[in-house]
């Protein structure tokens, strides 16, 4: 009977540093990806132009509409300051 508890315990061990490793090497290779893919591939390092659309290339109607939005998802609470395109 002890022999039966001690291979349990055995593959118990096994099997938790095998499911560690292999969510260690799943975090690892996820994190280099993403520092990768934002280095080298960012839309801001390949632009140079460097300018920022102003509200008046907005359509008013769509500044309306954000403000509109902005308003009612916040109760009346919120105020648009800015807008950006992404």
């Amino acid at each position: 009977m002890t022999e039966s508890f001690d291979q349990a315990w055995v593959l118990l061990g096994v099997g938790m540093v095998t499911v560690f490793s292999v969510l260690l090497l799943v975090v690892i290779i996820g994190n280099t990806l993403i520092f990768f893919v934002n280095r080298f591939l960012s839309k801001e390092a390949t632009d140079s132009s460097g300018d920022k659309p102003s509200v008046g290339e907005l359509h008013s109607a769509k500044v309306a509409a954000i403000v509109a939005g902005v308003k009612k998802a916040t109760g009346g609470r919120g105020n648009v300051i800015e807008i950006r395109k992404k």
